[in-house]
């Protein structure tokens, strides 16, 4: 604060700080001795009055003359501070009393001498009076002993003294005051001597900022101050000079400029068009990639379509094996021009990279998800670690990270035979706050890289193999565009590798933390529960469990299946126990129907079971498990996946009226919008053999005519038509909606544009998903249901030798599937089928028995045991039957009634046909 004070503010602070203490100081030390003088005179006085008052009194307290007494006292009020006085007989009576009431208590003390007691507002006296007391005529008090006759009191007010005090102090802070004035005055003279020639100092250098140099300062009247005049005028001399020959400078250099602006300004033109041209030589390159992609793309839909149609079909072995080889080289071309067009825009630099939120640990299992298929066809492990202290939620490109881990893995899964690929994500380092330091790494037991390979591996075109026998294909493009897209996120990319032990790929990249760094697991139902754990494989087993506890469970790992049943069944009655169980399981360590008699017996132990095992054998699993819906998921174990799964296991929702696993009668009324005559044959076959009631139309202007005549499920439209395009025509029957006031038509768009991020343009635009050809069964299946509601599956079979129910649905008896059950044993198929045929009278008069007694505990096991021998034959009726009225029972839903009555139906609709066909 002291800094900010000018010249004249800290002149008179120097000058009154010091003065104004003192005088407060010794003005308040003088203050409080003259008010102690007076409190030591009022006390001095009061103990005088007091004593004099006693020998006045002794007579009358003698005689008992209590007027006396008060006249004396109204005469002792009359002297100056006197408050109140009282006369007190021998026997502690008050015979007389003058003033108001007395303001201290009466003083402890001896009986024959004055004692005194006081508080801020008054002295109250006690004075003894004896027989023998007289004063003479002087005044004096003589005293001998004598028989005491009472006492006088008398209280002294303050109120005075008081007074008096304040006067005093008055006085003092007047003359203080006026000190401090005359001080202040003679500080602020002093201060103008000194404040005026700054300021003329100050207007001078302020007018030789402005430019004015010719500016010179007076002198000032002080020695100091005219040689600071000085100096400054000097200065202006000078700057005055030194701008002359500036300006001299100036106007050689601007002549110079002069004569070549006419020679600048050409060159600029030239350069502009120069510009404009390379600009328009861009854009026309993007628009030839955009539409080669759309052209590239669009037959390439076609022929994998069309592919998946003709494998469907009555084929000769060595025609399966053409069809394969046709799909596997149209996937690879389709690789192929994606990975030529992601290189063509990073080399033009027309590649942006997005800033979106994202969750970390889920971009890396949804991408290892995506590869599981590959992995386990060659009986690799896909293993996902990430580490704790990795923050999840982060801001970037997940689009572009998914595309570089999905080339680094589908790298090691290329050239690995036999073991396990990891991902690992950690926290590199955490010094900011606001960012994250992550290293990425996936490591495999392929076959290693030399010195050589790693020097040649991030270059374009270039592969760690460039034999004529090498056994993987591929451009050699992708490590590059890897490298090219983390260097673009300002991250690195590096390899370590060994020959015959394998390699670790790592990416270390800087990335922003979203504002909430907090999962957003729902983890409330899970919490603290124990979960039995059962897995071979190391590293997959740790990966697991990092998961469940991660998830808020308490991990018991067990080595065998077996033993994982005896330490449930240990555990149960207690405080540990086990209410849930993740298998890990393959065909060759856990076969599908030796684990599904453990998890029947782990049911009964109150345990629930939650299977994972590769995705080329679910087929193998779904068929044995009661609940596969529930109880099986694929391999790589991802945590949101799982949190939901065993959420689902721990709390059952209870099925809806809607979502009760009935007969289906509605078939899905699709439109198809495409100007392409080979995709729209194509779509429209593929819908249509998955049940589906199908209208194709071939421009946008139909399209929209079609959705105002009619009322369809799900449109799917092109994007690129000639005339009204897809967007155009989505827009067009988004306002005939909100003029209707119609619910909107789900429809999702049909893209082949590889360069240009349609998504969001495709959304904003009305559309609600998005396909990009090549299309799929699988794909079409699954967003068919995301937006309608409404499943597709296989057509029946027209050839079948069973009964069909009344809407198509499922079939009573199906030879072809009791015989693929079989392994392709005919004889086999038949004896599982007698087998069953043999015990259907029997359940049916157990379950009937079991539900008049009401025994749900007989109930739920003679259905189970029903519905374990219906997977073994060919009876999907019966099998559907029994799956849902166990599962029914399970949730204990009121519906389980009709559902038992459906089972019923269903066993003598089974009899009948069988009679029949024999």
């Amino acid at each position: 604060m002291f800094k900010d004070l000018g010249i004249k503010g800290r002149v008179l602070l120097l000058t009154l700080l010091p003065t104004s203490l003192l005088a407060l100081v010794l003005g308040g030390y003088f203050t409080w001795v003259q008010q102690a003088d007076f409190q030591a005179q009022l006390l001095q006085r009061g103990q005088i009055i007091a004593e004099h008052l006693a020998p006045l009194a002794a007579p009358a307290l003698k005689r008992g003359d209590a007027q006396l007494l008060e006249h004396i006292a109204d005469h002792a009020l009359d002297q100056p501070d006197v408050r109140a006085v009282s006369f007190i007989s021998i026997n502690h009576k008050r015979l007389a009393h003058a003033g108001p009431r007395m303001l201290n208590e009466a003083p402890a003390g001896e009986s024959d001498s004055l004692a005194l007691s006081s508080n801020t507002d008054a002295t109250r006296f006690l004075q003894p009076v004896l027989e023998e007391q007289r004063v003479d005529a002087g005044d004096t008090l003589h005293t001998r002993d004598g028989k005491l006759l009472g006492w006088v009191e008398l209280e002294m007010s303050h109120q005075g003294t008081l007074l008096r005090g304040y006067r005093s102090l008055l006085a003092s802070l007047l003359l203080i005051g006026t000190g401090l004035g005359v001080t202040a005055l003679l500080a602020l003279r002093l201060s103008r001597t000194i404040n005026e020639p700054l300021r003329r100092i100050k207007h001078g250098v302020a007018l030789l900022k402005e430019g004015r140099l010719e500016t010179r300062l007076p002198p000032l009247g002080s020695h100091e101050l005219d040689e600071l005049a000085s100096g400054i005028n000097r200065m202006a001399e000078a700057l005055q000079t030194a701008q002359e020959e500036l300006q001299h400078n100036i106007d050689q250099a601007t002549e110079d400029v002069r004569q070549n602006l006419e020679t600048i300004e050409i060159q600029n033109i030239e350069l502009d068009l120069a510009r404009k041209e390379a600009l328009e030589a861009s854009r026309i390159k993007s628009e030839f990639l955009a539409n080669m992609s759309h052209e590239i793309r669009t037959p390439l839909n076609g022929i994998l379509g069309f592919t998946n149609l003709l494998k469907k079909s009555d084929l000769t072995t060595r025609q399966q094996d053409y069809l394969g080889t046709i799909e596997k080289s149209a996937e690879s071309l389709l690789g192929i021009i994606n990975e030529v067009l992601d290189f063509s825009k990073i080399e033009a630099g027309k590649l942006m990279l997005e800033s979106l939120p994202f969750n970390l640990r889920d971009l890396i299992q949804d991408t290892l998800t995506i590869l599981a298929p590959a992995a386990h066809e060659k009986h690799l492990e896909l293993v996902s670690l990430v580490y704790r202290d990795t923050p999840l939620n982060l801001v970037g490109d997940p689009l572009r990270l998914k595309q570089v881990l999905t080339n680094l893995v589908s790298n090691a899964i290329k050239f690995t035979r036999e073991g396990t690929i990891a991902v690992r994500a950690m926290l590199d380092d955490d010094s900011e706050t606001d960012l994250a330091q992550l290293r990425i790494s996936v490591q495999d037991t392929g076959i290693g890289l030399s010195d050589a390979d790693l020097r040649a591996l991030f270059q374009a075109f270039s592969q760690a193999d460039n034999s004529l026998t090498r056994q993987a294909g591929g451009t050699g493009l992708g490590l590059v565009i890897s490298k090219r897209l983390v260097e673009q996120m300002g991250g690195e990319i590096g390899v370590s590798s060994t020959p015959g032990v394998g390699s670790e790929f790592w990416i270390t990249l800087s990335l922003p933390k979203a504002p909430t760094d907090s999962d957003d697991l729902p983890l409330a139902l899970l919490s603290r529960r124990r979960v039995a754990v059962l897995e071979a494989l190391e590293l997959t087993r740790q990966s697991l469990c990092h998961q469940l506890e991660d998830l808020g469970l308490d991990v018991v790992e067990f080595p065998s299946i077996e033993a994982l049943v005896e330490g449930v069944a240990s555990l149960r009655q207690g405080k540990q126990a086990i209410g849930l169980a993740v298998i890990g399981a393959d065909a060759e360590s856990l076969a599908p129907e030796p684990l599904s008699q453990r998890i029947w017996e782990l049911e009964q132990l109150g345990c629930k079971s939650l299977v994972l095992c590769p995705t080329t054998e679910q087929g193998l699993y779904h068929r044995a498990l009661p609940e596969a819906h529930s109880q099986l998921q694929a391999k790589p174990a991802c945590t949101r996946k799982l949190q939901q799964a065993l959420t689902g296991l721990v709390a059952p929702r209870q099925l809806r009226k809607e979502d009760r696993p009935v007969s289906i009668n509605h078939r899905p009324r699709l439109l198809c919008v495409d100007d392409n005559p080979a995709n729209l044959l194509l779509v429209q076959t593929l819908l249509s053999d998955m049940g589906a009631d199908v209208r194709a139309v071939d421009n946008g202007v139909s399209a929209v005519e079609a959705v105002q005549r009619e009322r369809f499920d799900l449109v799917l439209m092109d994007v690129q038509m000639p005339g009204m395009d897809g967007i155009q025509a989505t827009a067009t029957i988004r306002r005939w909606e909100n003029e209707q006031r119609m619910d909107p038509v789900p429809i999702i768009a049909l893209t082949a544009h590889a360069l240009a991020n349609e998504k969001r343009a495709l959304l904003q635009s009305g559309m609600d998903d998005y396909l990009t050809k090549p299309i799929g069964e699988r794909q079409l299946i699954q967003v068919i249901l995301k937006w309608s509601g409404l499943s597709l599956g296989e057509p029946p079979s027209p050839h079948s030798n069973g009964e069909l129910l009344a809407n198509g649905d499922l079939k009573v008896l199906d030879a072809e599937e009791g015989l693929r059950l079989a392994a392709g044993k005919a004889d086999l198929a038949a004896d599982m089928l007698a087998m069953l045929l043999a015990s259907l009278d029997a359940d049916r008069e157990a379950i009937q028995q079991a539900q008049a007694n009401g025994d749900r505990n007989t109930l739920l096991e003679r259905v189970h045991r029903l519905h374990g021998a219906t997977r073994y034959c060919g009876v999907p009726q019966l099998r559907a039957a029994c799956q849902r009225s166990e599962t029914l029972l399970k949730q204990n839903d009121p519906a389980s009634r009709q559902a038992l009555e459906e089972l019923d139906a269903a066993i003598v609709r089974l009899a009948q046909t069988a009679r029949v066909s024999a």
